[in-house]
């Protein structure tokens, strides 16, 4: 495959999957939002979403103070913020149309309408109507592009490179979203000292829950615990289960077999970076991991995802020179 198509089929499904997530964290910030809570704390949310995504600098260029209606502006619509969901179902567009001969024809019209769909939606103010809804339908569409792209084509090398950018991106914001989530909740979970505690039990319920539902986790954490939610077992969840879709370990695992399917002569160390970090997770135990630090952990899981990114676009994506 050219390196250019694999380049634009990879980023098609990073960007597919980075609107899905950003949908997400809003959906659930916003739900939280309107529970009662002081200005200080609702601000302190809204600054941990665009933390998240690093974005604060950008934000404060562009807006200044932080307030709901202009993150959720700038988060969503704002087509100067390369990260906001109209920009990423943009691009996610612009990479299928490149590679339209690639694609099926159900694949290149779900891409295709869901970037129509979006600007009428946004047009029409359904997002000021019910932000609610318009996340439900961000989510939705996603899911459907990945559908769609499993039960249409054929599992070759393109349909591996989709895999491969939906998993990285899925990893990276996974591990983003735990790292600043706890450092919310509770600052001494990143170091070795003291008990994962919350001093109001209730506050404690609605945070943790709402990191589980900002993943599709809250059911699967009941069905596999049992018990009341706690911050280890939701870190426990989140980076080393392996049936969890959305954990570390999960999303390394689809790295590494999608990375064994399109190796070539020069993946061997590209191969051997994801396969040593997905090693890692596997025999990793989560008492270990909140001993060491929380933070040092993730921030070490971030730089190492990204440089795995970074091998990945230089042995397979970017155009040898000659």
């Amino acid at each position: 495959m050219l390196s250019r198509t694999a380049d634009h089929l990879f980023w098609m499904a990073r960007y597919t999957e980075r609107a899905e997530n950003t949908a997400r964290m809003l959906d659930v910030h916003y739900q939280t939002s309107l529970l009662p809570q002081s200005d200080a704390v609702a601000r302190q949310g809204w600054e941990g979403l665009l933390r998240i995504s690093e974005l604060m600098p950008a934000y404060q260029y562009q807006y200044g103070e932080i307030s709901a209606r202009d993150v959720l502006h700038f988060m969503v619509r704002d087509e100067h913020n390369p990260s906001s969901i109209f920009s990423c179902l943009r691009a996610a567009r612009e990479n299928a149309r490149a590679v339209r001969g690639v694609l099926t024809t159900e694949m290149w019209e779900t891409q295709n309408q869901t970037w129509l769909e979006l600007q009428r939606l946004l047009r029409a103010g359904d997002f000021e109507r019910d932000p609610g809804h318009f996340f439900e339908w961000v989510k939705f569409r996603s899911h459907v592009s990945r559908g769609v792209a499993y039960g249409t084509m054929l599992q070759d090398e393109a349909f591996h490179f989709l895999r491969m950018g939906t998993f990285l991106e899925r990893a990276d914001n996974t591990a983003r979203m735990l790292d600043v989530k706890f450092h919310a909740a509770a600052p001494e979970v990143a170091t070795p000292a003291g008990p994962l505690s919350a001093a109001d039990p209730t506050l404690d319920f609605y945070h943790w829950s709402s990191i589980l539902r900002s993943v599709s986790a809250f059911e699967i954490y009941r069905k596999v615990y049992r018990s009341v939610i706690t911050p280890e077992r939701v870190a426990e969840l989140l980076i080393l289960r392996r049936d969890m879709p959305r954990s570390l370990t999960a999303c390394l695992d689809e790295v590494v077999r999608n990375l064994e399917a399109v190796r070539n002569d020069h993946s061997a160390e590209t191969e051997r970076h994801a396969g040593r970090l997905r090693a890692e997770l596997r025999f990793a135990r989560i008492d270990e991991i909140l001993a060491n630090g929380l933070h040092a952990f993730l921030t070490q899981f971030l730089e190492r995802v990204n440089a795995l990114g970074t091998r990945i676009s230089q042995t397979f994506l970017l155009p040898v020179s000659t």
